[in-house]
């Protein structure tokens, strides 16, 4: 089926890299680029908010539109769509510009990551997604960490277009590669477009999504701030009653039925969403509680990328040998525990303390991200899989964009609470504490797996089994303290 198996997680794994990476490396730049273009700097958070909200609207529509035109074609036009954005953001000279190239941005990357899992689920045997998917989560964990401290150094010592151009030489290898290397892979059928359910499904998402994002962020009124989200919920509302009635829904919810899927979107939710705080929490402590500069903070947190890649190397092994029941109840704890650990930090503390500290944590959480992104798709069947990648994609950015919301709260509950107007090390306390745990809520979902979930990717010895769906009550019952898929 695929000629050169080892290439392709590494072909997905650095077209997700350069979306992760600039989505978080404009964050330090905001003010060179706001003072170049003749714009506010508060005003230009638009240009990052409409990249969040681009990504949201664009992702429920990506498994239709990989299955109508094939996963290798769209995944390549997502990079070059996505170099356009990075080539228009680098040649703007008016907000307006900036943030109608970031929209751009944002189409190309809502295709990008489940396109791109998509080519990886369907090229790649299910006995080797462990090992496939760890090199995948990895630039999910490493581009928000090396954003902030890359766009900062760009900014210093170049010039801020170079954050955009130099996605263009990276996306043209991309392209070539993907062409060379990743099979063609049509789809079996081609499904009726649901063009209401795309409707409703982005505006719910891009409501969720944008107003949970802008929630941190300090740009907009509290009641505009709620309307989105309360619009998003009831337009996600609309769309569940209206997705059973059609034969072919943008987004497939009934994939929930299955064990292993439920247990990677709604435990990978809970999970996310507490990690999903520490790109936005972290640098803020250590540059308003420390006194840090934004690239002093950067090395500081980059330990956690560290981490993640050291866990690449004993994912597959961790998984094969525990299963992955074991591993994603015994991981959410760990990684649940280590962010809590942060809430500790104080100004004062040995810094190889602080880097010890996110260095395991970034290896745990990676090792857990690798299991909920894998075990998802333990059970669907290639039919079904562009619909799955959708959906998974849709959790994930809700949850990211969710923890952001939850930590800037906590956050800013404390100062309120102190009666403060400078932010200090204790002020983040809170938040560490509730978004671990959230985290740790996850082990909930993951307990409640069969103990032989996904046997067949962790290379465990498969039990001849009825699909797991069926045999979920037997596994209830027996409560089995084996595996997680």
């Amino acid at each position: 089926m695929q000629h050169h198996p080892r290439l392709v997680p590494l072909i997905v794994a650095c077209a997700l890299f350069m979306e992760n990476l600039d989505s978080t490396v404009i964050a330090t730049s905001l003010p060179a680029i706001a003072a170049d273009i003749g714009a506010n700097p508060l005003a230009l958070k638009l240009a990052v908010t409409s990249y969040l909200l681009s990504l949201a609207v664009f992702i429920p529509a990506s498994g239709w539109t990989a299955d109508r035109f094939g996963a290798r074609r769209v995944f390549a036009a997502a990079i070059f769509v996505f170099m356009l954005g990075s080539i228009g953001c680098a040649w703007a000279s008016s907000l307006e510009g900036f943030v109608a190239a970031r929209i751009v941005q944002g189409m190309g990357g809502a295709m990008m990551t489940p396109v791109g899992r998509l080519v990886l689920v369907r090229t790649i045997e299910k006995r080797d997604l462990v090992s496939a998917m760890a090199w995948v989560t990895i630039p999910a964990l490493i581009g928000p960490v090396v954003g902030p401290p890359v766009g900062g150094f760009i900014t210093t010592y170049a010039s801020w277009h170079w954050i955009f151009l130099i996605n263009i030489p990276i996306g043209m290898v991309g392209i070539i590669l993907v062409l060379l290397y990743i099979d063609p892979v049509p789809a079996e059928h081609q499904e009726p477009f649901d063009g209401t359910g795309m409707l409703l499904a982005g505006l719910g998402v891009a409501g969720l999504a944008f107003g949970l994002s802008v929630a941190g962020l300090d740009i907009l009124p509290w009641p505009v701030i709620v309307a989105l989200v309360a619009g998003g919920a009831i337009a996600m509302t609309a769309y569940l009653v209206h997705a059973k009635k059609v034969p072919a829904p943008i987004l497939d919810f009934s994939l929930l039925r299955y064990a292993t899927f439920r247990a990677s979107v709604v435990g990978g939710f809970l999970f996310r969403l507490g990690i999903g705080a520490l790109p936005f929490l972290l640098p803020l402590m250590l540059q308003t509680g420390f006194g840090m500069t934004p690239f002093q903070s950067g090395l500081v947190t980059f330990a956690g990328a560290i981490g993640a890649i050291g866990m690449k190397t004993v994912a597959a092994r961790t998984i094969s040998h525990f299963g992955f029941k074991r591993v994603l109840v015994a991981n959410a704890l760990i990684s649940a525990a280590l962010i809590a650990a942060i809430a500790i930090f104080r100004p004062g503390m040995p810094v190889s303390v602080l880097i010890a500290i996110l260095l395991v944590g970034g290896f745990f959480r990676a090792l857990e991200f690798t299991a909920v992104n894998t075990i998802a798709y333990a059970e669907v069947d290639q039919r079904r899989m562009s619909r799955a990648t959708a959906l998974v994609s849709v959790g994930q950015q809700l949850s990211i964009s969710a923890g952001v919301a939850v930590g800037a709260l906590m956050v800013e509950m404390s100062l309120r609470y102190r009666g403060a107007a400078e932010f200090t090390a204790a002020d983040f306390t809170p938040a560490f504490l509730v978004v671990a745990a959230i985290s740790a809520a996850s082990v909930f979902w993951f307990y409640r797996l069969p103990s032989d979930a996904g046997a067949e990717m962790s290379g465990r010895t498969a039990i001849e089994t009825e699909p797991v769906k069926d045999a979920e009550p037997i596994a209830a019952a027996e409560t089995s303290d084996r595996r997680l898929g």
